[in-house]
């Protein structure tokens, strides 16, 4: 690389940085700031506090590794503090005085991941760690580090607890690393035991590998056979078939969900957050022994991947985590269908003007898209050619947008029972959406049928049986129960949920229409796209409808569109005021949020909400009770069904009023998501939640 990961003028020697973990991280941030390494050290600050919040960096010994991918970093960095005055970094057993601030950019490619993560693996050396503390220069750090992490240079040091190796410390192989060939060609007398572990953290940059390096330490002074597979930003190689066929054990040390868990099925299995693989590696290898030889441990099951995981020494994944697991995963499949759909559905508004919302769903309309869409590209209708296009376009969208909650729902399921969940999880989705579940019917479907798949690839069958299980038994009779559940107990209360809320609604249509608003304004953003957004906008788009609709259905209309595009505008806003606060997908998905929002699809806010409903849906509703309010004191009017600012020029003049309500809610939607997200950002908790990248 052109420029070097650390220089000098990143190293503070003997410094006092300030009393907690904050004013350490803020001070090394400045120092990257300060070297022209990041545009905006607050963006690494955020991205650092966040992820010290989410799991603390701190280590045995007296180190820390706080760690941040962050937009304005320029260059794969390092800022190293020996502090004068040990800080508090969350490990057990006690402050750190050696800090390394690991700040990557955010489309960092493999090679600065490598370096980086070298760095990890080289502070699991007890002396080189040493040899920091006793350096009395600068640039002596600089020289130590550097042959750390460069490619081809010798060990910083090597203690006698370290077996030789045929591996330099700056081009140890990503993901799967082996003990030398002759010890692995040995023939096991006696059964010598043979070790797989599988360690993988949120970030996949530090604490991934070093968590890889104490395990096969720990290996070697058991005198043990040992692989491991380091999930990774660095890459991943997977193991051969013939190591996964010789495991007598395997460990997983892991804060996400393992890739390619199924491989492992009737392994015996020691399961821990990846701290403890750092913190206890002996005892995870003496573990991992005992288990090959227990009749009675715990295996990897088929399509396990929920179960329960001692937490006695906090640094166990448990249920809470395990769930916010399956929903990231299903989240992460749904927002391409999100995006797409979503951003198809507008070009159709931009396209072929408003009218083709209702058009392409009222097969009466002659002239409208619907017969465009069922006539050839040389059978246009009275509309012509751009009718059609935009009409293609809208269908297209809303198919994309249809199959939302299935994908989420069957990635949910995914994710707990693997394989054999997608089956009963799609159908799940399917029939949240026919009894109008929503996204909420699409979540709670899919944990069930993850649930129920997972319980049922528990049962034990014969031998003859097995390999039916995972591809017919498992799929077949989770489908029917999840499906049952979903049409014989949930259907029914859902259905009374929307005519009891479209009732209270028009009941409501002689009172304040400020209050209305504000009802409206709730409603819309209370489950983005669910039964509760779907019966306000139901009323809405009925009114329109009716033979005498006039003003009252039109200010009515407007609320409601209005404070559905408040949730994803306000996000979006969030993402670019305060980037450090969110994941790397989700300011990806904010920039599609601004379109999104624009055009009335308010559930460009769900990804944001399912992976962390409790700090953005209220500031939504929020922002939405605010615009709704608005609105109706503005007087705004709309004649369009749908459309967002592409029906504009259906507002009857008052376009502008409209646009004033939008932005009051979404600044104040936008503040209260980043004041929501900030207890996150400031609260320790003992949760690690899974993050699809650095934050």
């Amino acid at each position: 690389m052109s420029d070097p990961i650390i220089t000098p003028s990143l190293v503070l020697l003997d410094a006092d940085a300030g009393d907690d973990a904050d004013a350490v991280i803020r001070r090394l941030a400045g120092l990257v700031g300060d070297d022209g390494r990041s545009s905006d050290p607050t963006d690494l600050i955020d991205g650092a506090l966040a992820r010290e919040s989410s799991s603390p960096t701190g280590l045995p010994g007296g180190i820390a590794i706080p760690h941040a991918r962050a937009e304005s970093v320029t260059v794969a960095t390092l800022a190293m503090a020996r502090l004068s005055k040990p800080v508090d970094f969350g490990a057990t057993d006690g402050p750190a005085d050696i800090v390394f601030l690991i700040a990557a950019p955010a489309g960092a490619g493999s090679e600065h991941m490598k370096v980086l993560s070298a760095l990890a693996r080289a502070l699991v050396r007890k002396e080189f760690v040493q040899s920091l503390r006793d350096a009395r220069e600068a640039d002596d750090v600089v020289t130590l580090v550097t042959e750390a992490v460069s490619p081809g240079a010798k060990p910083a040091a090597a203690g006698p607890a370290t077996a030789p190796t045929d591996e330099k410390p700056g081009v140890e192989k990503p993901g799967v690393e082996k003990q030398s060939v002759e010890k692995q060609s040995v023939e096991k007398q006696g059964h010598r035991t043979s070790i797989l572990a599988v360690t993988a953290c949120p970030t996949g940059i530090a604490h991934t590998y070093m968590a890889a390096d104490a395990l096969k330490l720990a290996a070697e002074r058991a005198d043990v056979d040992f692989a491991v597979e380091t999930q990774g930003s660095s890459g991943t190689t997977p193991f051969t078939a013939h190591q996964l066929a010789d495991a007598d054990a395997v460990i997983f040390a892991t804060d996400v969900g393992v890739k390619g868990r199924e491989r492992f099925a009737g392994t015996p299995l020691i399961e821990s957050g990846v701290k403890r693989g750092i913190n206890e590696p002996d005892a995870m290898i003496a573990e991992a022994v005992a288990a090959s030889t227990d009749p009675h441990a715990r295996t990897v099951a088929a399509g396990d991947s929920t179960d329960h995981v001692d937490e006695t020494d906090g640094s166990g994944i448990g249920v809470g985590g395990r769930l916010k697991q399956a929903l990231l995963t299903g989240v992460s499949y749904m927002i391409p269908f999100v995006a797409a759909g979503g951003l198809l559905m507008a070009l159709g508004f931009l396209i072929a003007g408003y009218e083709i919302g209702s058009s392409t769903l009222s097969p009466d309309m002659s002239d409208g898209a619907y017969v465009a869409l069922h006539n050839s590209l040389w059978d246009l209708p009275a509309g012509g050619l751009a009718q059609y296009i935009g009409g293609v376009s809208f269908a297209v969208g809303s198919t994309a947008m249809s199959l939302m909650v299935a994908v989420l729902a069957g990635y949910i399921a995914y994710a707990i029972a693997d394989r054999p969940g997608l089956a009963p999880g799609f159908t799940a989705g399917v029939i949240a959406v026919t009894v109008g579940g929503g996204f909420i019917g699409g979540i709670v479907g899919g944990l069930i049928a993850g649930v129920v798949a997972l319980w049922i690839s528990r049962i034990p069958l014969p031998q003859w049986a097995r390999g039916l299980q995972p591809v017919v038994i498992i799929p077949l009779i989770a489908t029917a129960v999840t499906g049952a559940v979903m049409f014989m107990l949930l259907s029914r209360p859902l259905s009374w949920v929307n005519t009891e809320l479209e009732d209270a609604l028009n009941s409501m249509s002689g009172t304040s229409k400020i209050v209305l608003g504000v009802v409206i304004g709730l409603m819309m953003c209370f489950d983005l796209g669910g039964p509760v957004n779907k019966a306000a906008y139901a009323v809405g788009v009925a009114g329109l409808g009716t033979a005498g609709a006039g003003i009252a259905q039109w200010e009515f209309m407007a609320a409601v569109m209005a404070a559905g595009m408040v949730p994803p505008l306000a996000l979006a806003l969030a993402t670019v005021l305060r980037p450090g606060l969110f994941t790397e997908p989700e300011r990806e998905n904010g920039k599609a949020a601004w379109l999104l929002g624009a055009s009335f699809i308010s559930e460009g806010a769900i990804p944001f909400a399912a992976a962390d409903p409790l700090r953005v849906i209220p500031p939504m509703m929020l922002g939405g009770a605010v615009t709704g309010g608005l609105s109706m004191a503005l007087d705004v009017q709309l004649r369009a069904p749908h459309g967002g600012v592409f029906v504009m020029f259906a507002m009857n003049g008052t376009w502008w009023k409209f646009l004033i309500a939008i932005v009051v809610g979404m600044v104040v939607a936008a503040i209260g998501v980043i004041a929501t997200k900030q207890i996150k950002t400031t609260t320790k908790t003992p949760e690690k939640a899974p993050e699809p990248a650095l934050a």
